[in-house]
Formats: C-alpha cells, structure tokens, sequence
C-alpha cells in the first residue's frame, strides 16, 4: 500500500490523482492523510475539476497529523512505499517555529515511521530554495552546488533544508530515498495556495510587475517524474524538476493573456519592493494582520536564479510541459 502525506494540496492530490489513474499501480491501495474534512473536500473538488470524482472514492482516508505521532501509527499500518508531500509553506518571519516544527519535526517523524516499519522506499517533494548558492564561476544551480549558511536563507528554506537532513539521515540509516526539487509549481483548484494567489491576483487586476527570475514547472510533471522515480531502481539521489527558468514578468503576462485581462503594467524596481516590505510589517504590527509582502517575498520577486534540470533530463529522458501552454490549459478552470 502506498501511503501520502500532504494528499489536500496542490501536488498530494494531483498525485493521488496520478496514482490512482497509473495502470502500473495495479490492484496497489493508495492510503492518504488528513487533518480536516474542509481540506479533504478541497483534494475532491480537484478531482472534480478533472472529471474524476468516481476515483476519488478510491483513496482510503486517514485522519493523522505528520507533527502527532500517535496518530502516524496507524497511518502506516501495512504501508510499502511513502510520499511525502506535506509542507508548511510561508515566508511571514512570525512563523518560523511553525515552519520548523511542521517541516523539519514532521520530516524527522515521517523518516523515523519509515525506519520502523521498513518502508521500501521514501520520496520527499522539497524546494529548489534548498538547491544551495552559486559560487561567482558558476551559471547554473544544480544538485550539486553547495549551501552556505552563511548566506541569507529565508525561514521556509531553511526548514525544507533541515527536512532533506533528515530524509538524509534515514539514507543513512538504510531507507531508500528520493528528493525532488521542483521550482515554482503550477496547477489548478488551489486558488487561495502557492501558485494559484497568482492567478487570482493577476485575475484580480495586478497592477505590478518584477524583473526577478526563477525556474517553473507544471504540477502534472511534478507528480509524473516522481513517481516514475519511484519504480525506478535509482535511489539516495535528488533531481531538479523545473521546465523552465523565466522572468516574473513574462509569466504575470501570460496569466493575464491566458484569463482576458488586462498585463501588470507598472514596473516594481528593487528599492519600491524594499519600501513596500517595510511598510507591510509595519502594517501587521500595528494592525494585527498577516503579513502580505514579507522581506523573503520581496527580494525574491527581483533576485535572479537560473537553475538546471539536465540531471532528470539524462536520467529519464523526459520532456517537460512547455510553461505558457500549461498556463492556458490552468485558466480554463
């Protein structure tokens, strides 16, 4: 039996999904976790999106906590082979324990159940922030370039860094593993998570626009990749899984094209995203709020990263969904 965590987000339910559908899974039960029936609706809803609400009858639910141990016993019960998808995803500086409670204590937790009840293999979905820092020689951010701790790391980056620790840690102690590093995920029916703020912010009538640059993928070939991983017999390895590196800028336009709206037409320079950071904390300190532009947030949507996926690429001889076509297929929902 297959157990995932994290099944009520974009890439868990996409890959329950997958799972479900994949002929070479045969008679294998897929199990998932989840902590409310609000958030189990919203893996249905997808399901529905797709047109597949007779599968969704098919996944066994669990009600379980990665940071609750008790509850992970029974999660694992006869389970073979874990994903383990469930992540705190946040770039507010307030939530930092709870970032590394959720995604380094969980990771642990996850990695000691797998030890214990002799899973046949694990795969972690992380980050690229985890993917370390270009040396001044260096073009590319592979799975090889180093992180400096010396270096400035946001809180979730930190937390998926010390996640990946620990799966390395169970490697160590025997589990089998894999980690996949995807960029920024793209996807349909999580329209209030990652990605998805994005088109409904660009829906909304964005007005901003920055020059900053990262890689992306869609959520499809996320799931894709990491299950073919799966059944293969490669293992202890990570891969980056980006179909693309592009500009801020050109990905907000072709959300705009993709929907009929109107482009983000004024361009946010470093030092107004410097200000505007600024004026956000002060904001949530005064008024109470959560934070809506954090200083990880702002920098980021002006640095440039360019990463590299020719590792996967060798590998499985894979092609990726070409990123503006993915866009227009995830505005028809």
């Amino acid at each position: 039996m297959i157990l995932v965590t994290g099944g009520t987000g974009l890439v868990g339910a996409h890959l329950l999904l997958h799972l479900i559908e994949s002929r070479s899974i045969g008679t294998e039960k897929v199990r998932a976790i989840y902590r409310s029936l609000a958030s189990m609706e919203k893996t249905k809803s997808l399901f529905a999106i797709y047109k597949k609400e007779s599968l969704f009858d098919q996944i066994e639910w669990i009600s379980a906590d990665i940071t609750e141990v008790p509850s992970l016993e029974i999660a694992f019960q006869n389970i073979d082979t874990v994903y383990h998808c469930a992540a705190l995803i946040s770039f507010d500086p307030k939530d930092e324990d709870l970032l590394r409670k959720t995604n380094i204590e969980g990771t642990a937790n996850i990695v000691n159940f797998c030890i214990a009840y002799q899973i046949k293999k694990l795969c972690f979905v992380s980050s690229i922030a985890t993917l370390g820092d270009l040396l001044p020689h260096e073009k590319f951010i592979t799975e090889e370039t180093e992180w400096n701790p010396e270096k400035y790391h946001n809180d979730y980056a930190i937390s998926k860094y010390g996640a990946e620790m620990e799966i390395w840690r169970g490697q160590q102690e025997g589990l089998e593993v894999i980690i996949v590093n995807p960029g920024v995920i793209l996807g349909p029916g999580f329209r209030e998570q990652g990605s998805g703020q994005l088109f409904t912010k660009v829906k909304n009538g964005l007005k901003f626009y920055t020059l900053g640059s990262t890689g992306f993928v869609a959520v499809t070939d996320v799931v894709r990749i990491a299950h073919q991983l799966m059944q293969n017999e490669i293992k202890n390895e990570r891969f980056t899984l980006i179909a693309e590196n592009s500009v801020f800028r050109d990905i907000l336009n072709s959300m705009a094209d993709a929907l009929g709206v109107q482009r983000p037409k004024t361009h946010a320079k470093p030092f107004l995203m410097e200000i505007l950071w600024r004026l956000d904390w002060l904001a949530s300190n005064v008024f109470r709020q959560k934070r809506k532009l954090s200083k990880a947030t702002a920098r980021a949507s002006y640095s440039e990263s360019t990463y590299s996926n020719q590792k996967i690429k060798d590998l499985l001889k894979t092609d990726f969904v070409d990123i503006r076509h993915y866009i227009k297929e995830i505005s028809k929902f």
